[in-house]
């Protein structure tokens, strides 16, 4: 009996108030969806900054075996390498360096480009195929010049790569899609919570007597608030569910078979980072209308 006056109480209240609950859904939907787009940017971020390195960094590429460049006469050796690394120790615009092996580039490689290029007998990519490198972050992003010069001319280095302007322009970018979609989902975030104020408050007062009569036999608090919190959850997954959805679009036609498709120098975000964002958004969807209402439904009714 009590579950089904709260399930009938639930029907009431989303037909009475239907407009209401469609404006906090579309609210909510765009905020979530603006929250996604900002975690996913973020971890875009990250995997450019991994990749390529951050906007402090030069990478110095080491000769390989077989290589053809005419300053790489043979493979690095230990010692060749031990005199690199001792260079970019004692240069005081060097704040860390670290080491990227030939294994851990055809790992990167893997992620990044066509996997056919790893497979069958004869395989174009192997990671003999592939350089070793250091990565060397700066002090200052301005002061490269020594580090750069100190290592170029060194047996055993291919050349020095200086990638910081390309990266800057990415992460730029980046942060500003993502600190914008960030304040405009903080904007709609408090719409929401104004919608839901109100959608709580006419809900309140339409059933005003109804709860004066169950204050009078004793229902306790939790269980006249409980229709409104099955309202606010409700509108909850409703707003969770479009956001997944544009979010998976977004994922499919914008990342795999759009932007993905022109720029494949690029490591970009994968479903693994998608799931991240959704449960983000699936556990910050219920706190913005669940918490609420338990907070105002006590206020509005007290009768």
């Amino acid at each position: 009996m009590q579950l089904r006056y709260v399930f009938s109480e639930l029907g009431q209240g989303l037909r009475r108030n239907l407009s209401m609950h469609v404006a906090v859904i579309l609210t909510l939907f765009v905020s979530l969806t603006l929250v996604g787009l900002g975690v996913l940017l973020s971890n875009q971020a990250a995997k450019t900054t991994d990749y390529f390195g951050s906007q402090l960094e030069i990478t110095v590429w080491l000769c390989k075996d077989k290589d053809s460049t005419p300053s790489c006469a043979t493979e690095v050796t230990d010692a060749q390498r031990d005199a690199i690394l001792k260079v970019v120790e004692d240069n005081p615009e060097v704040a860390s360096y670290r080491i990227e092996t030939q294994e851990q580039a055809y790992e990167k490689a893997k992620e990044l480009y066509d996997k056919n290029l790893f497979e069958g007998s004869n395989p174009v990519l192997t990671p003999a195929s592939l350089r070793e490198s250091v990565w060397i972050e700066l002090k200052d992003p301005e002061k490269f010049e020594g580090i750069e010069s100190a290592v170029q001319g060194l047996d055993g280095v291919q050349s020095v790569q200086d990638m910081r302007d390309f990266v800057s322009k990415i992460l730029t970018t980046l942060d500003i899609f993502r600190v914008g979609s960030v304040v405009v989902a903080v904007v709609l975030v408090l719409a929401a919570l104004l919608n839901v104020g109100n959608t709580v408050r006419l809900a309140a007062l339409a059933r005003r007597r109804e709860i004066g009569i169950m204050r009078l036999v004793g229902a306790s608090t939790m269980y006249i608030q409980l229709p409104f919190l099955m309202e606010a959850l409700v509108t909850a997954i409703i707003s969770i569910a479009l956001a997944t959805g544009t979010l998976a679009a977004f994922m499919h036609f914008g990342v795999f078979q759009g932007i993905a498709q022109e720029l494949k120098f690029i490591p970009w975000i994968s479903w693994w980072d998608f799931g991240t964002a959704i449960a983000f958004v699936a556990v910050l969807g219920p706190l913005l209308t669940v918490i609420p209402t338990l907070v105002l439904t006590r206020k509005y009714t007290k009768v």
